[in-house]
Formats: structure tokens, C-alpha cells, sequence
């Protein structure tokens, strides 16, 4: 959510940013209602002091032996209209809240102006495998070895879920416990978060309403859960409605958790194996920082990305996300990408946002200060999303007999150097 003082104040500098996004919504009618409801407080601060020194002469009444009846008369009907005011207040707040929280985060100045397509390259590490056609995807390597198995998938389950079988089983645990040990290093703790969610976890991450028909809703009888698509949200929910110490920050998380995403919309698009699934495996990082730390924080998290894609050998490039393709709570956002030799082009692996006080203010997450409190900043990067990751693997070390030659960075932790077919589907 943004400060409304911001907007008050600035409302120029919202509405071009709106622009950027390709938001139209409307500052000048929030401008408007912010206006409205403190006039209202104004109205109702006078109206109590104007009580007040009504139940005043009551007392003054009675203690001059006078009759108060007309005083009390006077006090009850300043209270009828008080009641009444404060009903008027409540309401303007609330129209004015349900304004706010649909409005985006505003847009860093070195964020490129476009849409999907109009982010800016960075840079490029490694070298892409350029084959004119292309070469075995991951899925038709994932069949041969009897690793990956959406058919049956989606005979349990419906379309777009997997089965991750032997060496590939092996290869997801491998990945995760690689992530965590590198990220432990950098003051990432290993969370395990709880992957049900109440609403508020859902709007308070700026997940609500913007994506919300993306997301699974358990009805419940007291209240809604919903599923979440990325532990990001429970990972900043961890301190919701808390105050921290200024000397606890940077607080570091590394959250390991199922992702489930509906896909809404996103029928014949990258349906084919472990892309895009309804159900993902995921190790996301969450930084709780000072407001002044956020932009080196945001680097900081890039580089830990890059570190742990080059440990696998992936060729990939750094890309800037234009302003039109930002979620709401991201003031910016790195994607990494990830050439795929079976697509013959670069594919989205990971990335990460920075939000500001965005998220924080919805969630009302402080830091303690002397003279009060102030919003911290939240940022969120991937680590891994483990399917397309061992996409990537499969894409990039294939071998011409049809194995797949796995980086040397995660046999220590349980993945065999080569995966090939078995009976067991595990590699001695």
C-alpha cells in the first residue's frame, strides 16, 4: 500500500508512475476521498471537544445547585450527532482504504518503460547451445529415462502435474539442500513455512487483488484458506503486525515450501512439462531490511541468484523487467533467464523484487525507532523453482547418448553424476 501522504502531496508523481504501469486508475478521485474523510475527522475531533465541555457544565450546573437537565439535553444531542459523524468517518475510511489497496507500488526511476517484452538485458554469462531446430527438450529426455511421468500425472490429477521419479527425485532434493547450504552462508535462515494461507497474508502481500484468480481458495467455516503460489506471502507474514528492533535487521529468510498456481489464462501457453504446473517445489529468499538498505539488499539477492545458476553451469542473462510488466507490490524486479536449447531461447528462471515499504505497510511490519516507529522494506528472490530447474539441467547436459550429465556442485548432496535409465530409476 502506498502512504497516502505520498499521494496528497505528490499525486503528479503517482499518476505518472500509474502510466508507466499502464494502470488507470484514478488519483485525482483518491485525492478526493482522502480529502473527504479528513474533513470528517475534523469535524468529529471539534464535535468531542464541543461534548466534552458540554459533560463539563453538568458538573458546573450541579455544583452551582442549578438544574442540568438542559446541560445533559445538550450532551445527548452532541452525542446523537457525534454517533452519527463518526459513522460518516468510518465509511469514508473505508472507501478510501478499498482505493489504496488497489493501487501498484510506484516505479524505480531506472526501471525501463514497457511491457512484457521491453525489459532490459544486463548482461549475459555462458554460452548458449544455438542448434538450428533445436535439441531434445526436457520432457522427451525425462520420458526416455523413465524420470518424468505427466501422463500419469494427469491421470491422477488432471493436467499439468508430474511425477518426478528415481535419479530426478534425487536430483530435486540435491538442489535444495545445495540452495540452502549456500544461502545459510550469506544469513539466509531455512524456513519451512506453512503453505495455507488466511486472506489477510493474501492482501497484505499485495497478492490480493491483482492475482488473486490465480490462486486455489479452501472454504473453511469460520474463515478461507488459500494456497499459496510462492512462499514469499507467509514468509512476510512471519512478522506481521510486529516491531523489531533496528539491530535485528537484516532478517534473512530461505523458505522451502509446495507452490500451487492455478494458471489462469494461460491455456496453450508453455504447457508442455515442468514449465508451468499447477504444483511447483520452491526455495524462495526473503530479506526484512532497513528502509535505507533496500536497494543494496536487492543486488545482494540478485547476486546470490546468479551465484547459485552458475554453480549449475547454465547459460543465462540478467534482464531489468520493463514497468508495464511489474507485479504490484515490485517497485523493480531482475529477472534471470535461462537459455533452454530445446526452445532455442531464454526462459525465466528466477527473479527478484523490490518492494519497499509496500508489503510492510499493508502488513504493518516496523522498525522501533526513538522517536516512534517506521515501515521496514521487503524484498523476495528465487532461489530455486525446482521443476524448471531440472528443466534447465536436462536442457543444458544432455549428452548425445541421452543421459544427463549432472553439475558437479550437487553430487555431495545425493545427485548422481549422470542420470540415465535403470530399472529403479536411480542411478547406482
Amino acid at each position: 500500500m502506498l502512504d497516502i501522504r505520498i499521494i496528497r502531496e505528490t499525486p503528479e508523481v503517482i499518476e505518472a508512475t500509474l502510466r508507466r504501469r499502464g494502470s488507470t486508475a484514478d488519483v485525482g478521485a483518491i485525492v478526493a476521498l482522502d480529502e473527504q474523510r479528513r474533513a470528517l475527522v475534523t469535524q468529529v475531533e471539534e464535535l468531542r471537544q464541543e461534548r466534552n465541555a458540554a459533560s463539563k457544565e453538568i458538573g458546573a450546573a450541579k455544583g452551582r445547585g442549578e438544574d442540568a437537565e438542559a446541560a445533559m439535553a445538550a450532551v445527548r444531542e452532541l452525542g446523537d450527532r457525534l454517533s452519527a459523524l463518526e459513522e460518516q468517518e468510518r465509511a469514508a475510511s473505508a472507501r478510501l482504504d478499498a482505493e489504496l489497496v488497489l493501487l501498484p507500488n510506484i516505479v524505480a526511476d531506472d526501471v525501463p518503460d514497457g511491457g512484457e517484452d521491453e525489459g532490459t538485458e544486463l548482461r549475459r554469462v555462458g554460452d548458449p547451445l544455438i542448434v538450428e531446430g533445436g535439441t531434445t527438450d526436457h520432457l522427451d529426455l525425462g520420458i526416455a529415462l523413465d524420470v518424468i511421468d505427466m501422463e500419469r500425472g494427469a491421470r491422477t490429477s488432471g493436467s499439468r502435474f508430474a511425477y518426478l521419479k528415481g535419479d530426478a527425485a534425487r536430483l530435486q532434493f540435491a538442489l535444495t539442500q545445495f540452495a540452502l547450504d549456500r544461502l545459510g552462508a550469506n544469513g539466509f535462515v531455512p524456513v519451512v513455512p506453512p503453505v495455507l494461507v488466511r486472506e489477510e497474508a493474501m492482501w497484505g502481500t499485495g497478492f490480493f487483488p491483482a492475482d488473486a484468480s490465480q490462486i486455489y481458495r479452501i472454504p473453511e467455516e469460520n474463515h478461507d484458506l488459500f494456497l499459496v503460489g510462492t512462499s514469499e506471502v507467509p514468509l512476510a507474514a512471519l512478522h506481521m503486525d510486529e516491531i523489531l528492533d533496528a539491530d535485528e535487521l537484516p532478517l534473512r529468510y530461505a523458505g522451502v515450501s509446495s507452490c500451487f498456481r492455478r494458471e489462469a489464462g494461460a491455456a496453450g501457453k508453455d504447457t508442455r512439462g515442468l514449465i508451468r504446473v499447477h504444483q511447483f517445489d520452491k526455495i524462495e529468499m526473503f530479506s526484512f531490511v532497513e528502509p535505507h538498505a533496500s536497494t543494496q539488499e536487492h543486488d545482494f539477492i540478485l547476486a546470490r541468484e546468479e551465484e547459485l545458476i552458475a554453480a549449475l553451469e547454465l547459460p543465462y542473462r540478467v534482464v531489468n523487467i520493463a514497468a508495464g510488466d511489474l507485479g504490484a507490490p515490485a517497485t523493480k524486479k531482475y529477472d534471470i533467464e535461462v537459455w533452454f536449447p530445446g526452445q532455442q531461447r531464454y526462459r525465466e528462471l528466477t527473479s527478484c523484487s523490490n518492494t519497499l515499504d509496500y508489503q510492510a505497510r499493508r502488513l504493518k511490519a516496523r522498525v522501533r525507532r526513538e522517536k516512534g516507529t517506521e515501515f521496514v522494506h521487503t524484498l523476495n528472490g528465487t532461489a530455486f523453482a525446482i521443476g524448471r530447474t531440472i528443466a534447465a539441467i536436462f536442457e543444458n547436459h544432455q549428452q548425445e547418448d541421452g543421459t544427463i550429465a549432472v553439475p558437479e556442485a550437487l553430487h555431495e548432496y545425493g545427485a548422481p553424476k549422470v542420470i540415465r535409465k535403470t530399472r529403479t530409476g536411480v542411478t547406482a
